[in-house]
């Protein structure tokens, strides 16, 4: 029997298009080759302009985690205090890193499915003096989107505060202005929205960010210490830790294909397309995790349907036997239904067989669907794309 393909539309990794692959597959050179040098000083600028940072970036090996602890770090001195504005699991995950830092850390929850407002945020900094503050773009364990733009508002009353935004399942796929938004530090990873394999994290820091850690003096940390890179982002020729060479590549690649498509059509076609799975989902009797306006465009998590009987472990272990791997909810949501990323590179092909595999798992777990009724609304948004 020929094996069903497996397309991965987990929240990340997101699946890698042949170009992006042929990169990471090229024969590796030194780290100090001119080719590459350039290529990696070519991908630095061009971060540095998609996002309107006036300040640095700085592309190391790591991951998503591995930029949070790196913004925090590099920003932060024991004592100072934080204020972590979180809307679901990996929210919380700046809670540890801060207590494990010697932070005084406050935080703000928002309900599972929701976002932190700009009225709580401007509420709680009226209480307190604060050093930083933390948002999550998109929270991944829920689906929502917080209002980042809103918030910087608030923020930009604040001058003295560091704001810090976590990308990682945002980055590539949702609008994030440094400059406009008044956003100090942003952090991201490339598994996501960039749609490159696992292994590089980006970091960009605005001017008031660099002269934060230019207070700071020696810091604790070694490897994500801002002052170590510098030197080589300026010059990539120079050495702190060997970059991830071939994944350099494949991200330039990736940010190649960002440019081609335009950032505001990108951020755009991750609306559409977002909404138009969401519909599908919700014609099924799936129920979107993330309240209406808080949804974000780059993952989604649906609830199973009220009396569905659908276990979820059997659900999605059928599910990925009919060609779509989907994660786990976690938290408030865990076994109540799965998280799905529909991010990055992804085409109309790709959507419809993830839904097309949806529909049949639903059959084969025993909760009765009409074949086609998805992608049916699928298709009448895709038809115009």
């Amino acid at each position: 029997m020929i094996k069903t393909k497996k397309l991965v539309m987990i929240p990340g990794p997101t699946p890698v298009v042949r170009s992006i692959q042929d990169q990471m597959a090229r024969e590796t050179v030194a780290f100090g080759d001119a080719a590459f040098v350039r290529d990696f000083s070519e991908v630095l600028a061009d971060l540095k302009e998609m996002w309107h940072c006036q300040g640095e970036v700085f592309v190391v090996a790591g991951s998503g985690t591995m930029g949070m602890e790196m913004a925090i770090a590099n920003t932060t001195k024991r004592g100072d205090n934080v204020l972590v504005c979180s809307n679901g699991f990996f929210g919380d995950r700046f809670i540890d890193m801060c207590t494990r830092k010697g932070l005084n850390t406050d935080v703000l929850s928002a309900k599972w499915g929701t976002s932190v407002t700009p009225e709580e945020v401007e509420k709680k900094l009226a209480e307190k003096k604060y050093d930083v503050v933390t948002v999550t773009h998109v929270e991944t364990s829920t689906g929502a989107a917080a209002p980042i733009a809103a918030i910087g508002e608030v923020m930009k009353k604040h001058p003295e505060i560091i704001y810090i935004v976590d990308g990682v399942a945002a980055s590539g796929g949702v609008d994030e202005n440094m400059e406009a938004m008044g956003i100090d530090v942003i952090l991201t990873c490339t598994q996501k929205a960039f749609g490159v394999a696992p292994g590089l994290t980006m970091v960009w820091a605005s001017p008031k960010a660099m002269k934060k850690r230019k207070s700071l003096g020696t810091i604790p940390e070694s490897y994500i210490d801002f002052d170590k890179w510098l030197p080589v982002m300026h010059d990539p020729s120079k050495y702190w830790g060997t970059p991830a060479i071939n994944l350099v590549w494949a991200l330039k690649e990736a940010i190649r294909i960002m440019k081609e498509e335009g950032l505001e059509e990108r951020y755009d076609r991750h609306i559409r397309q977002a909404a138009m799975v969401d519909s599908a989902m919700e014609a099924l009797g799936f129920v979107v995790g993330a309240e209406k306006k808080y949804r974000a465009p780059t993952l989604s998590v649906y609830l199973y349907p009220e009396g569905s009987g659908i276990d979820d472990a059997k659900f999605r272990s059928i599910l990925a036997e009919e060609g779509a791997q989907t994660a786990g909810c976690l938290g408030t949501f865990a076994g109540k239904g799965f998280r799905m990323g529909h991010m990055g590179n992804i085409d109309k092909h790709t959507l419809v067989s993830a839904i097309g595999a949806v529909e049949r798992a639903c059959v084969k777990s025993g909760y009765a669907v009409e074949l086609g009724k998805a992608l049916g609304v699928l298709q009448k948004g895709l038809v115009n794309e």
